[in-house]
């Protein structure tokens, strides 16, 4: 299947299954509206598997993981290794969000898309695109046959899953430079100057945030991607990681899984996915609002609004998974409170 054919696919959110959600929460013996956002959660998710009861038994994070080319320009405080590093200790339970998600019982799956070196216990062939990036200041940062192998292999992520029976898919990524690429991609999508969507990161200094922002500004100058073409700017100033997220989004569309957005690389992904399919939007769940300048702005363009605000900025999914234990919460009431019906009592009317 190619990419084209992928697309055919995608179709918008069951309003029917919506609208049956939203009656449900208005029989159930509570205040109305009083759970706020969770119960607009538990609708959207409704609409996005096309069906009113449901359930979240299997939780997977899927954590793309690529180097970057640009780290040559001195945009990190860490060098590239760590991708790698850290990538590993995926495996090990090393990293926060492997705590994280063995309190929000999350099957956590590291991939790596692109990392420096393989990975061991990480690595397969088969979802390996290269060995890093290339330096985007110099040349485009993949090819466009690159970029459109990482989506396929996002989307063929979210069907093994859902094979598998996972009910719903948080998004998580790690590589060294990579806010440097969403941050670039986010400013051609957007329109903005790269000084308004960039931040200084796992911690830059201001004169490392000034190399940062004019990396970005000659890698957009050089290359010229394409703003009406997502996959032209992926492969021109994204990263690997950043196309493989796309496809995962893309993926929750096609087989009908909620996918969540987790920190600013993620939701950048989610905005090349809604720009190469517009109702791809409708499958995605956010999570919180990142602490990086661009956060907010992303969000807004997608049309969503973050369900906490923690102020986080560590990535690896932790907003993500930060944010399931509140759905299940809301899913809960959903499904096992009792109806006015059931305890007899007048139902609440909605007061104009």
């Amino acid at each position: 299947m190619n990419l084209g054919e992928a697309l055919q696919k995608i179709r918008p959110a069951d309003r029917k299954s919506m609208e049956a959600a939203e009656q449900r929460w208005r029989t159930v013996g509570k205040p109305l509206f009083s759970l706020g956002k969770l119960e607009d959660a538990v609708i959207r998710m409704a609409g996005i598997k096309g069906i009113s009861s449901y359930t979240l038994k299997k939780k997977a994070l899927v954590i793309l993981c690529a180097d970057n080319g640009v780290v040559e320009e001195g945009v990190t405080q860490t060098g590239q290794e760590v991708t790698a590093i850290v990538t590993e200790n995926f495996t090990k339970k090393a990293a926060s969000v492997c705590l994280m998600s063995e309190v929000a019982g999350v099957d956590l799956f590291p991939v790596d898309i692109g990392v420096g070196r393989d990975v061991d216990h990480v690595t397969r062939p088969e979802y390996k695109v290269a060995y890093g990036t290339k330096n985007m200041t110099r040349e485009p940062a993949m090819t466009r046959e690159e970029a459109e192998r990482a989506i396929l292999i996002g989307i063929r992520l979210v069907q093994d899953l859902s094979e598998r029976g996972y009910d719903i898919i948080a998004t998580g990524e790690m590589g060294i430079g990579n806010t440097t690429t969403s941050s670039a991609a986010v400013s051609v999508l957007l329109g903005r100057d790269p000084e308004e969507v960039t931040g200084r990161g796992a911690g830059l200094t201001t004169e490392g945030l000034r190399r940062k922002v004019d990396a970005i500004r000659r890698a957009v100058r050089l290359n010229a991607p394409d703003e009406s073409d997502a996959v032209d700017v992926l492969a021109k100033v994204g990263g690997l990681d950043i196309a493989g997220l796309t496809g995962v989004f893309l993926g929750g569309a096609i087989y009908h899984i909620p996918i969540i957005i987790d920190g600013f690389i993620s939701s950048t992904a989610a905005l090349c996915a809604a720009r190469i399919a517009p109702d791809s939007a409708d499958y995605m769940m956010p999570s919180h609002r990142s602490n990086e300048p661009a956060g907010g702005m992303v969000l807004e363009a997608l049309g969503l609004s973050p369900f906490i605000d923690c102020g986080m900025s560590l990535g690896e999914g932790s907003g993500a998974v930060a944010v399931l234990p509140l759905f299940e919460m809301g899913l809960e009431v959903y499904n096992r409170m009792s109806t006015f019906e059931e305890i007899r009592v007048e139902q609440y009317e909605e007061l104009k």
